[in-house]
């Protein structure tokens, strides 16, 4: 298969996640085909996708006559099989549940013509325990896009011992043209590069709060304003090597032994869950929530995250 030969793109599950990647595709010129569940949930994708398209219209990253065009490319149905039946490339983007997964991946490998690529968006499962699911295990990997999809262009392409060079040229240059940042992932590992990265950041910050070295709010104050603006211009092997590996060498052999090392999740985070303090969703975190400090923090990045869109 050739990027060529790609005409019409299904997205599975028409969430957070789904709604925005299905809008991607048609946004550069894609027929897309969009399933979930219900009626209901499909309406609610494509008034997330106007209001997306509004938003990107009014900031000036999208034409308007771009964004009219996209709704009439979107086309919703809760028929697995209707929408999947003709795909060339399929992205999964339901729960992270892995029965759940499992079952669809078998599903989609009996309705989709032989040569369909089937994509996952998991963020947490390796493509190998997908690709057993089906017969076709050279032509499955995962995608995994991330929050929101029409704002950060990173795609993580992870490939799986089974998964064809061919599979994967093909993802990268589909993904490449509809104006993303695909990663390939050569070997399967948990959390792939970016949530690996993530989750050594979040156990040293924790570990920074819980010895008493610093709040949880200097510690945003750090990021905000320090490295992560160097982070969003340059990755951490350019900026080091700019800076000089000798440099780096001796900060990781005084600093480590003073870090985290810890393998289980931190007591601190164990505890804030068990006290039913998990952020914006119960009103209390690390910060408190209202409806309108919550509107205001996500206006916050969405803004911040179209400036440097326009950057």
């Amino acid at each position: 298969m050739h990027i060529a030969d790609i005409k019409t793109i299904a997205v599975v599950g028409a969430g957070l996640m789904g709604h925005g990647i299905a809008q991607e595709f048609a946004l550069a010129g894609y027929e897309v085909h969009l399933n979930d569940v219900s009626a209901e949930r499909l309406q609610q994708a494509r008034e997330g996708i106007r209001k997306n398209l509004a938003m990107l219209s009014q900031m000036g990253l999208v034409e308007p006559a771009q964004a009219q065009a996209v709704p009439a490319r979107v086309h919703t149905s809760p028929s697995l099989a209707e929408v999947v039946g003709s795909a060339d490339v399929v992205i999964e983007a339901v729960a992270e549940n892995l029965p759940l997964k499992q079952q669809l991946f078998a599903e989609m490998d009996q309705l989709c013509p032989a040569h369909t690529i089937l994509a996952s968006n998991t963020s947490s499962y390796l493509p190998s325990v997908l690709a057993g699911a089906t017969h076709r295990p050279d032509r499955v990997l995962v995608a995994h896009y991330f929050n929101p999809p029409y704002l950060l262009p990173l795609v993580e392409l992870v490939r799986h011992p089974g998964t064809s060079d061919e599979t994967v040229t093909v993802m990268y240059d589909l993904l490449t043209k509809v104006g993303k940042k695909p990663a390939i992932v050569a070997r399967e590992a948990p959390g792939f590069i970016g949530n690996r990265l993530q989750a050594a950041l979040m156990r040293e910050a924790l570990y920074i709060v819980a010895q008493g070295i610093a709040t949880p709010q200097e510690v945003d104050t750090v990021v905000q304003n320090g490295f992560g603006r160097r982070l969003s211009a340059a990755g951490v092997f350019e900026i080091a090597d700019i800076a000089g590996w000798d440099i780096y060498l001796a900060l990781m052999t005084y600093l480590l032994p003073d870090m985290a090392s810890n393998t289980t999740p931190p007591e601190m985070l164990q505890e804030k869950v068990a006290r039913g303090e998990l952020g914006i969703k119960t009103g209390q975190g690390f910060y408190t929530w209202t409806p309108e400090t919550t509107a205001a923090a996500r206006a916050k990045i969405a803004q911040a995250l179209v400036q440097i869109a326009r950057w």
